[in-house]
């Protein structure tokens, strides 16, 4: 991931609804979230939601696709990966062991099980 793509996916983020939603579609997993269904979890009006789904997806961080009348929203974890390992691909100074904790992490949450 370069810069450009790494600013415009954190800027994307730095929203508390944004973030919101982009947690919730997170815990979805690859089966993702109608719309509405995502307005109604995080209490915002649906017009509300559009617009933050439309920056979240200007930035690569979601996917949509229509299901009948549903327009389905998932995370885009190859993004998500990719925006992680941006953000530590210089830690450690060539010392792994600062960055083993992420791995700590990662496993207490159940993440990457």
């Amino acid at each position: 991931m370069q810069l450009p793509d790494a600013v415009d996916s954190l800027s994307a983020l730095a929203h508390a609804s944004r973030l919101a939603v982009y947690r919730l579609l997170v815990r979805a997993g690859s089966d993702g979230m109608p719309a509405g269904e995502i307005a109604r979890r995080i209490d915002v009006l649906p017009n509300t939601l559009s617009n933050h789904l439309t920056i979240l997806d200007r930035a690569g961080l979601v996917q949509s696709r229509r299901d009948g009348r549903s327009i389905i929203y998932s995370a885009d974890y190859d993004r998500m990966r990719d925006l992680l390992g941006f953000l530590i691909a210089d830690c450690c100074g060539g010392r792994p062991e600062i960055c083993a904790p992420f791995v700590g992490i990662a496993e207490e949450v159940g993440c990457c099980a």
